[in-house]
């Protein structure tokens, strides 16, 4: 059944969300409506579908768990449009719809030979929710390229541009994680790209697979098909393998603390950021013995450990369950807790 609001705007009911959530778990939604602007989200949020239940928004569904049909309704971020909005001679200011995939952006910046955020090609999703998550891959993160971000207050219906500072980014973290959690939509997002290059390939296989190709002076391009191929080795396509790409954050901790494990585990791999380190949670999961693991439907993904795969048929809560078991050997081996990136609902 349809509810019409306007013309072109219908909120559904009962709405299947297998296709909308890169695990395809088969759940549903009581109401569903997808957005291309701020005034359908304004006319939206005035209806009493959305005044009387609960609302979740959702981008490209790349990061979220559905554990259960969702009771309330699920407003789904479609605003398009890539734009250069200002130049001068060194770069490039673009402003994209928070519904624009993500990769649709980068090969934008690509096309117009705009450096900054190659290294975070294909990294799944949309453009609205790479801020809360503070996306990041092999040495980048969004926050070091964003200026500023337009959204929605879905409470008042006021709109606010918040700056880089007021997103309060962290590892994967930020603002609209914490405080403002399921308060804001994004419309828009502006960031400031580079016309000179300057690549960054400090950071994992990169170099690798540029020195198999045989390329010493790798453009942007060069590095966003570097880390794309790297990319496609490890992690499944979740349009074959349902998945939502790393399930767990690298865990930081001090570096005492990192010390004090090497005494027991000389081979812990760790990356030192002054009285911190990052370790690599694929590398504690295999440890526990995790990788490759399947029960039924659902699993351990053969060559990365830091994914959960839903085989066909599997539920969020077994891949919740999966997740949870994962967390409890890792924390009995080595102490640390692991803390799991997609929203589990």
């Amino acid at each position: 059944m349809n509810i019409n609001i306007s013309f072109a705007l219908k909120i559904l009911q009962n709405h299947p969300l297998k296709e909308l959530n890169t695990f395809g778990i088969d759940a549903t939604s009581r109401y569903y409506v997808s957005i291309t602007s701020s005034v359908d989200l304004k006319e939206v949020l005035a209806t009493d579908e959305a005044r009387d239940n609960p609302t979740l928004i959702l981008g490209g569904g790349s990061n979220v768990l559905f554990t259960e049909d969702y009771p309330g309704l699920i407003i789904q971020n479609k605003i398009s449009g890539i734009e250069i909005v200002e130049e001068d001679e060194t770069s490039s200011t673009v402003a994209a719809g928070g519904g624009v995939v993500w990769q649709d952006l980068v090969d934008f910046a690509l096309d117009n030979n705009l450096g900054g955020i190659e290294n975070l090609s294909m990294i799944p999703g949309s453009v609205g929710a790479a801020p809360i998550q503070n996306i990041g891959a092999y040495g980048v993160e969004l926050k070091d390229v964003m200026v500023s971000l337009d959204a929605i207050d879905l409470a008042s219906l006021k709109e606010k541009t918040f700056s880089n500072t007021e997103c309060v980014f962290g590892y994967r973290n930020s603002i609209f994680k914490n405080e403002l959690k399921d308060k804001y939509l994004i419309t828009n997002v502006v960031l400031k790209l580079s016309k000179q290059t300057k690549v960054n390939t400090s950071y994992g296989s990169i170099n690798t697979v540029l020195e198999s190709k045989g390329i010493e002076k790798p453009t942007i391009r060069d590095v966003s098909e570097a880390v794309i191929e790297i990319r496609q080795s490890k992690l499944p396509d979740p349009a074959v393998l349902g998945n939502a790409g790393s399930f767990f954050k690298n865990p930081v901790i001090d570096t005492i603390d990192y010390e004090g494990l090497k005494l027991s585990f000389p081979d812990i791999p760790g990356y030192v950021n002054g009285a911190e380190v990052k370790i690599p949670a694929a590398w504690l999961i295999d440890q526990c013995g995790w990788k490759g693991k399947r029960f039924g439907a659902i699993g351990v993904h053969e060559k990365q450990p830091l994914v959960l795969v839903n085989y066909g048929g599997g539920t969020g809560q077994e891949i919740q369950k999966l997740a949870e078991d994962i967390q409890v050997s890792v924390a009995d081996k080595f102490g640390i807790e692991l803390e799991a990136e997609p929203r589990i609902i």
